[in-house]
């Protein structure tokens, strides 16, 4: 476990392993405890590293709203303190969006990124179309139903809790972040950067789309592409063997 410093605020991390380097953030219910079941199977392989962006887990909760902006520093000040480079950035949900624009900042250490069940953030009106009408559909659900899969529910009830329970240890919650999307990068800044690029997403995800997601890509040219069928948006938690063979995937093809 380490500490690092973004802009004099303390943000907690976790390194695991060896190899080449995988970054993991989380969601807006989530922290560096989330990826238990990434860490597990991929440390032998792999170095792992899991942060805890401000306002979640124990990095510093002292301020008094968390500005989605300030986030993607708090990745890199942990990939500068780790003297970190060739790394992949998982983002999942919301932390996809300052994976991408962590990566497209410093070139220098981060070799690609893998947007899961996001889009990063990234600025398109027809995306954004596209994204508004999934989560017209999204909040007729229950959250629960919108994160995880009913099968998933009745037949591991103590998992479920158990992801039910990961966000209480979080100070910021999602109503509380600004600017979590604001001014984000475009198609063009993206594939212009060279960056590369995949989009991780499960077929089932009732938050993001497989239609919206093929669209993502096919606009983003040069992306890659995960889109595993059967999957939800917490694909992480609920099939992390699906979800881990998929970024081993992606780290493999970045190397």
């Amino acid at each position: 476990m380490g500490i690092a410093t973004s802009d004099g605020v303390s943000i907690y991390y976790e390194r695991h392993g060896s190899g080449p380097a995988i970054l993991f953030v989380h969601g807006s219910g989530g922290h560096h405890a989330a990826w238990w079941q990434q860490v597990a199977a991929l440390r032998g392989r792999f170095t792992i590293v899991t942060v805890d962006l401000r306002g979640f887990g124990n990095s510093d909760s002292s301020m008094p709203e968390f500005d989605g902006q300030d986030f993607p520093g708090d990745i890199l000040a942990v990939l500068d303190q780790e003297d970190l480079t060739d790394v992949l950035l998982v983002g999942q949900s919301i932390g996809a969006v300052a994976a991408l624009r962590a990566g497209l900042s410093r070139p220098s250490r981060v070799a690609g990124v893998a947007l899961a069940h996001s889009l990063g953030g990234i600025a398109d009106p027809s995306l954004a179309e596209l994204v508004a009408a999934d989560r017209a559909e999204a909040v007729k659900l229950p959250v629960l139903d919108r994160l995880l899969s009913a099968d998933f529910q009745q037949s591991e009830p103590a998992k479920t809790f158990l992801f039910q329970q990961m966000g209480t240890f979080n100070v910021a919650k999602m109503a509380d972040l600004r600017n979590l999307s604001a001014g984000g990068p475009s198609i063009t800044e993206v594939v212009a950067s060279g960056l590369d690029v995949t989009f991780l997403a499960g077929e089932n995800d009732a938050v993001l789309s497989a239609a919206t997601v093929r669209r993502a890509h096919e606009l983003v040219k040069g992306s890659r592409l995960e889109l595993i069928p059967g999957a939800p948006h917490s694909m992480y938690w609920e099939a992390p063997a699906l979800f881990n063979a998929a970024v081993t995937r992606i780290r493999e093809a970045i190397a």
